[in-house]
């Protein structure tokens, strides 16, 4: 599978505490879907639903490796696992913490983290 993430240099990231996020390493660059781009694979994804069955999970059905998916709180969007980005292309990331028993309060609070303006580069 193949995509590109158009996004800055050091990538705004958030480390999700929720069960799913915290033991697979998820890092999330949240982007609006018009800075993603599936360039191959899309025939090789799986989709993954829970809970409210807003968010869909992408997991490539011959790894099983979750890349990107769409989340709930940015439907229009996609959250990348910023740790799935190709090596050299990223000079560093800007980890902040998630709460995620506190979602919509940390969703409003976080806001201003969750769009990547004035990219710089292709990721």
């Amino acid at each position: 599978m193949q995509f590109e993430v158009d996004a800055a240099a050091v990538l705004p990231v958030l480390d999700c505490n929720c069960s799913i996020c915290r033991m697979t390493g998820f890092l999330h660059l949240i982007v609006p879907a018009a800075r993603f781009r599936l360039l191959q694979g899309g025939d090789a994804l799986a989709d993954y639903t829970f809970n409210t069955g807003a968010a869909h999970h992408l997991f490539c059905r011959h790894c099983g490796i979750k890349s990107f998916y769409v989340p709930r709180s940015h439907p229009d969007g996609y959250s990348v696992n910023a740790r799935c980005l190709e090596a050299g292309t990223v000079e560093g990331m800007d980890i902040t913490p998630f709460d995620d028993a506190n979602r919509e309060a940390e969703t409003a609070a976080l806001a201003h983290l969750t769009h990547v303006d004035g990219a710089d580069g292709t990721t």
